[in-house]
């Protein structure tokens, strides 16, 4: 059997269970088996498939058949245009977090910021991203769970960034020593009803996916943390989940009501982050 031979079974295999990225994710686990970057792959597509490779392809497949996400199976995501390392103590980082970095940036060239808090950094992915464009700026990131924090660790010292990236354990704001100028947080926000049981997301850490029963516990008590730990004049950003937007900027506005509070939409259409400023006191 040829690369390219194992390349089209492997992403019919995924496509006749109903794998909606069947395409990208068999090419991914071929990759994987082989370890080949995507332009190594397609110059080698004529090369014989060893047999010891192909049993391992298909154990690999059979995984992604029973749920598993192949970005565990493969132990890394891409995000921001950064590899991050991940296994199933952290979430996959999301194309829609990157919305939190994009902003962040335009921030800190608008307004003096140097003090950055990313809460609940998981495998430290909008943390790293940040130390990596923002070379002026010292970063805390915080999580309640030691597991993850391995995992940001890991990618910080795998990106350089141990000196400027502070990892905290702790729950939310809490472990901060000092008030930030800017707070980032993806927090869980999956409603605690909505939790799956089965399909790729029951993989997922249920920590970092309960938002409780309405998917915004974790903001609640975020926001009653906030007083002491945001700077005068300083700026929060929170990604939400669908249909969020409305209950979460009233708790904004109760908490903060001289704030300034407003609502950004993904690629997709949907409300995703909500912005705060505070006022200078």
């Amino acid at each position: 059997m040829k690369l390219k031979q194992a390349l089209a079974q492997a992403r019919r295999t995924l496509a006749d269970s109903s794998i909606e990225e069947a395409s990208l994710e068999g090419e991914l686990l071929l990759r994987h088996t082989l370890g080949l970057n995507r332009t190594q792959l397609y110059l080698d597509l004529d090369r014989d498939f060893d047999p010891a490779a192909e049993d391992i392809l298909g154990r690999l497949i059979e995984r992604r058949l029973h749920g598993e996400p192949s970005f565990y199976i493969i132990g890394h995501r891409e995000f921001y245009g950064i590899d991050f390392h991940i296994n199933h103590h952290v979430l996959i980082p999301r194309p829609e977090s990157e919305m939190l970095v994009e902003e962040a940036l335009v921030l800190v060239r608008n307004y003096s910021i140097s003090q950055i808090a990313d809460i609940g950094t998981g495998c430290g992915a909008i943390a790293v991203s940040l130390a990596l464009n923002l070379p002026g700026v010292n970063i805390y990131a915080t999580d309640i769970s030691a597991e993850a924090l391995e995992v940001a660790r890991y990618n910080c010292r795998r990106h350089g960034v141990t000196e400027r990236v502070r990892l905290l354990q702790g729950d939310m704001l809490r472990p901060l020593p000092e008030p930030v100028d800017l707070i980032l947080a993806n927090l869980p926000y999956v409603r605690e009803s909505e939790l799956p049981r089965s399909g790729p997301l029951s993989f997922e850490p249920a920590l970092a996916l309960n938002g409780g029963p309405d998917g915004i516990t974790g903001i609640r008590r975020l926001c009653s943390q906030v007083h002491e730990k945001l700077s005068p004049g300083g700026f929060m950003l929170l990604e939400i989940g669908q249909g969020q937007a409305g209950t979460v900027t009233g708790i904004l506005y109760r908490t903060f009501p001289e704030a300034r509070i407003d609502v950004s939409r993904d690629f997709a259409g949907f409300e995703r982050m909500v912005s705060l400023r505070l006022t200078q006191s």
